[in-house]
Formats: C-alpha cells, sequence, structure tokens
C-alpha cells in the first residue's frame, strides 16, 4: 500500500499527452482522492490557463522555465518573473501562496534540503 498523503502531478500541454483543456483537468482532479495533494503542470502557452483551473479546485501549480518561457502576455520570462506571476494568481483566486516552508511541509520534505 501507499503511504498517505499522496502527490500527484498533473502534466499537461505535452507531445502526445491529454489535451490541455479545463475540462480535462477537472476529470484527472475527480480520478484524485480526496486527501492527497495535487499539483498541475501546465506546459508552454496553456500554463497560465492550467494553473487558475488547479487553483480554483483548490490543487497546487508548478511553474518555471523548464515548463514555459512567457508570461500570460507572451512576454520573455526569467524564473523568478514566472514564480511572481504564479502568486499573484493565488491570491487573485482568494488563496495564499504557500512559503519555502509551507511548501517543503506539503511535501514532506526536510526543509534544510531547500
Amino acid at each position: 500500500t501507499l503511504e498517505h498523503p499522496i502527490h500527484f502531478s498533473l502534466i499537461m500541454g505535452v507531445l502526445g499527452g491529454i489535451p490541455p483543456t479545463i475540462e480535462n483537468l477537472a476529470h484527472q482532479v475527480r480520478q484524485v482522492p480526496n486527501d492527497a495533494n495535487w499539483q498541475v503542470i501546465g506546459i508552454s502557452e496553456d500554463q497560465w490557463q492550467l494553473a487558475a483551473g488547479a487553483l480554483s479546485m483548490g490543487g497546487n501549480v508548478r511553474v518555471g522555465l523548464e515548463d514555459n518561457f512567457y508570461l500570460p502576455g507572451g512576454e520573455m520570462a526569467t524564473n523568478g518573473e514566472l514564480v511572481a506571476k504564479a502568486a499573484e494568481l493565488t491570491r487573485n483566486v482568494g488563496r495564499k501562496p504557500a512559503t519555502p516552508e509551507e511548501a517543503a511541509d506539503i511535501m514532506e520534505i526536510d526543509a534544510d534540503h531547500l
């Protein structure tokens, strides 16, 4: 058996993968156990739409240059700008971005290794 909580990464927008739509994200989320943690990893230009959907559905998001180079308006971004935009999006849906320590706790990793 798996130890709980289980962590799921829902990866969307990759060639050959599930199409990156809110409907498909919602379908995947319905398959995740209620006591699990989950995040969406939106690849390329679909990242921001998927991030907004995930945050609205109670999930988490991952951002970074490994997934997407651009801000929502199409401007080239730095990693810091992507993180800042994700934090803004989190606040826009009425949630609070996790601190590094809170994120480590959610992911059950030792904060000393951050």
